[in-house]
């Protein structure tokens, strides 16, 4: 047999039992994910998570809700230079990490590397630069000899900074999330307190902003509480223009800064339908896909469509109870 073929044919062999060896790293990932869905997305472990947006994050949250039409819109450009052949516009407008980096998703980044992948990491060294996790990736040797196949440094350091990318846009789902449960429970208040479709706090803001109007003038009624609402539940009041305007941005910010910790309550839920599962299951594949056959396959983060469907939802509810009335 010549040499250079037995040598073609071990070289092979030793790829072949490479691969299969990584594959089943990431098989291994799979079976711990319910174990970390259960220490981290359900009580308790919420709860320790959340406490991470005791500080800044109380003002990131409602930038963060301003910011994501825009992510939208750039992840929605990507995806068409994506299909149009630009790689590299593509690939840059997909790292582009428009949403603020919140204390609770760093936190959620970090358990990801160090708990269901069990990459060594500095997290004091990932809170304070956000490339340490491209670094810590390109450095594991759990991923040396994936990263070794690359043809060049370059190819292997873009590859760190997609990994460190999905981690990172898995991360910002958190925040669309918590805009959905807002959502949904302003829905809820709408339906029991205003017998009204409220999908968000600009539909709400009319109602409420009528029910204190109406209490103003019941209570100021010169004959009384009682001939007062009589009065004003025949002939009706005018809800100032300012009032509602008013009321819309105090609901909208009040909501923003709900959205800061509606994960304590998304969380348990999500656990219990298997959202998070599936959702970790997602970014495995696009890991495992990225690590061994360098296939251009990003992590998409579906829950911003979702959330921006009920901002237009809400809109639109706001617009029909104006040109109703």
């Amino acid at each position: 047999m010549p040499k250079s073929f037995s040598k073609f044919s071990a070289t092979s062999t030793t790829k072949a039992a490479a691969t299969q060896t990584d594959r089943a790293y990431f098989e291994i990932r799979r079976s711990r994910v319910d174990g970390f869905v259960a220490r981290h997305f359900t009580w308790p472990g919420t709860f320790r998570l959340h406490s991470s947006a005791l500080g800044w994050d109380i003002l990131r949250a409602p930038l963060n809700v301003m910011l994501s039409p825009v992510l939208v819109l750039t992840r929605m450009a990507a995806f068409l230079c994506r299909r149009m052949g630009w790689r590299g516009s593509a690939d840059w407008l997909a790292r582009r990490r428009v949403v603020l980096r919140t204390s609770v998703a760093q936190r959620v980044e970090v358990l990801i590397v160090t708990d269901l992948l069990e990459l060594p990491l500095d997290t004091g060294a990932a809170a304070r630069d956000p490339t340490a996790l491209a670094r810590a990736v390109l450095a594991a040797p759990q991923f040396r000899e994936m990263i070794r196949s690359r043809s060049d440094p370059a190819e292997a350091e873009a590859l760190g900074q997609r990994i460190a990318g999905a981690l990172g846009e898995y991360a910002s789902t958190r925040s669309a999330v918590a805009e959905m449960t807002t959502a949904l429970c302003a829905l809820i208040v709408g339906a029991l307190v205003f017998q009204a479709l409220t999908p968000g706090m600009i539909s709400m803001a009319p109602g409420i902003a009528d029910a204190m109007a109406h209490t103003t003038a019941i209570d100021g009624f010169p004959l009384g509480r009682t001939l007062g609402a009589t009065w004003y539940g025949v002939f009706g009041i005018n809800t100032p223009d300012w009032l509602v305007w008013t009321t819309m941005a105090g609901l909208v910010m009040l909501g923003s800064l709900f959205a800061a910790f509606a994960g304590v309550f998304a969380d348990p839920v999500q656990s219990r339908l298997g959202i998070h599962r599936r959702r970790l299951g997602r970014l495995l594949n696009t890991l495992e896909e990225d690590l061994l056959k360098s296939r251009d396959k990003p992590f998409a983060a579906r829950e911003h469509f979702y959330a921006r469907f009920l901002d237009l939802w809400d809109l639109a509810a706001s617009a029909f109870r104006l040109f109703r009335n």
